[in-house]
């Protein structure tokens, strides 16, 4: 049989129909398991859970069908209570589909504890002020006493106690100091 017989042959057009067929046939019916198993078209909204405790969080959540996840702790926020949610992943308001996991960030009990720097003792005021501050410390009452060493840090206190190189202080303690004046004691 000759090729070109072969291309005209009514066996070839059924076979290729029937192809047609079958492709157009899967597709439809492969189209309709998706929409069916997908739950195309049913949302849930994400609820606005900024400033909730984790509790409030988790029973909206479930309310709405959708899954918690807790991400790591971000730095204090004095404008939030204690372990309440800060931020949310997806944002409040989208559309998502059921058993969605929406990522909260909690607010933690309180400013991270930082180490007191060594080396602050016997420096100058203005060479000890910008390190405290970038650690996120606050410079309190300074105070002058008879030493040599005009403004030299000569004691650092917080809250009426002496603090020592490597004390822990809450991030935003106010810190006290007492200088040198420049003065012969």
């Amino acid at each position: 049989m000759s090729l070109i017989k072969f291309l005209t042959s009514k066996t070839l057009l059924k076979q290729i129909l029937l192809a047609v067929v079958a492709v157009f046939v899967l597709s439809f019916v492969l189209l309709k398991w998706l929409n069916v198993s997908t739950n195309h078209g049913n949302f849930e909204t994400v609820p606005d859970l900024k400033g909730k405790s984790i509790n409030v969080a988790q029973v909206e959540l479930e309310d709405n069908n959708l899954v918690m996840k807790i991400q790591d702790s971000a730095n204090y926020n004095p404008d939030y209570p204690k372990f309440s949610v800060i931020e949310q992943e997806p944002l409040a308001g989208t559309k998502v589909k059921e058993d969605r996991k929406i990522y909260i960030t909690l607010n933690p009990s309180g400013y991270r504890k930082m180490i007191i720097p060594n080396g602050l003792i016997d420096k100058t005021f203005r060479q000890v002020k910008p390190n405290l501050e970038a650690l996120g410390f606050k410079i309190g009452k300074i105070t002058y006493v008879n030493n040599i060493g005009k403004d030299m840090v000569l004691k650092l206190s917080h809250k009426g106690k002496t603090i020592e190189s490597g004390d822990k202080l809450a991030k935003t303690s106010v810190i006290d100091f007492e200088l040198g004046n420049g003065n012969r004691p």
